[in-house]
């Protein structure tokens, strides 16, 4: 199948789901790539997370932070979310690094903020621009994602803000689902920034192998991984979701060497917290690219 005949069946896979999508797949090894609108702005939602993972042992490898560095979590500090650090009631000391693997692994806000603080957007830019990811910038940690969406929507809670999601134009009124206003990227950049990280160029080597093994272990196998069900097969990678966004950037690992970095970016059309269709879409449609970057 050509790449125009792959693009209209991703295309029919994101539209079947209720979904519209952003995707470009890369062989890391041979340079081939395959896009559906990989250099439209999208929001990150979590694969924020990512640039910001980098940037963080990019700055260890430069000795201006210590990964070992013990962090306090206080109680009632800490940004709201449904994993990690953020669900505990009590104070939790963790290192920097062992914060950035719950960042990853379970896509921990609390965790993230806490690297975030230490990194700062100036720095997380920086380095995007250093790695010529020219399409990337990143301004809010989890908390502001948050707060924003609430002062935005005009909600005390999420619960009340999913609520009203339906609203005729109340989804455009909030700067956190506006590529314009919020963390943003491209599919194409996504997969740039994971090719530097499985060839050691993100950042020091050693730093590289450890960010290879936290994208390894995230628990998340709904999306990208549900293209993918063989034992001889890793993914790696990095979820993200807001209201009406769900994301996932990494990459799949072949038995035989082949190495290609994902990224796929996708917006719902109507409010549905779960979705068990738009997940799919995105392992159908990480599936159809890769078989097309083998073929």
């Amino acid at each position: 199948m050509n790449a125009a005949a792959t693009a209209a069946v991703v295309n029919r896979v994101f539209r079947e789901a209720g979904v519209t999508g952003r995707l470009h797949a890369f062989d890391i090894d041979t340079g081939r790539e395959f896009a559906v609108g990989a250099d439209e702005p999208v929001v990150l939602a979590s694969v924020f997370k990512l640039p910001l993972l980098v940037a963080f042992f990019r700055l260890v490898g430069e000795g201006v932070l210590d990964a070992r560095e013990p962090v306090v979590l206080a109680p009632g500090q800490r940004c709201a979310g449904a994993t990690g650090t953020s669900v505990l009631l009590d104070e939790v000391t963790m290192s920097l690094r062992d914060l950035a693997t719950m960042m990853i692994t379970v896509s921990d806000n609390a965790a993230a903020d806490a690297v975030f603080a230490r990194v700062g957007p100036d720095e997380i830019n920086a380095a995007a621009a250093d790695l010529g990811l020219t399409d990337t910038h990143i301004a809010f940690d989890s908390r502001g994602l948050h707060d924003s969406l609430l002062e935005d929507g005009g909600a005390a809670t999420m619960g009340e803000l999913w609520a009203r999601m339906g609203e005729p134009g109340f989804a455009e009124r909030l700067r956190a689902l506006d590529p314009a206003s919020t963390n943003r990227s491209t599919a194409r950049d996504m997969t740039r920034l994971l090719a530097r990280i499985w060839t050691d160029t993100a950042a020091p080597a050693e730093a590289c192998g450890q960010m290879r093994r936290m994208l390894g272990l995230q628990v998340w196998p709904h999306r990208l991984a549900s293209g993918f069900p063989y034992d001889d097969v890793l993914v790696s990678g990095k979820t993200g979701t807001l209201p009406l966004i769900r994301n996932e950037v990494g990459v799949v690992d072949y038995p035989d060497g082949g190495r290609y970095a994902i990224a796929v970016f996708t917006r719902a059309a109507a409010p549905i917290v779960v979705s068990p269709p738009a997940d799919a879409a995105i392992g159908a449609a990480a599936r159809l690219a890769v078989r097309h970057l083998r073929s």
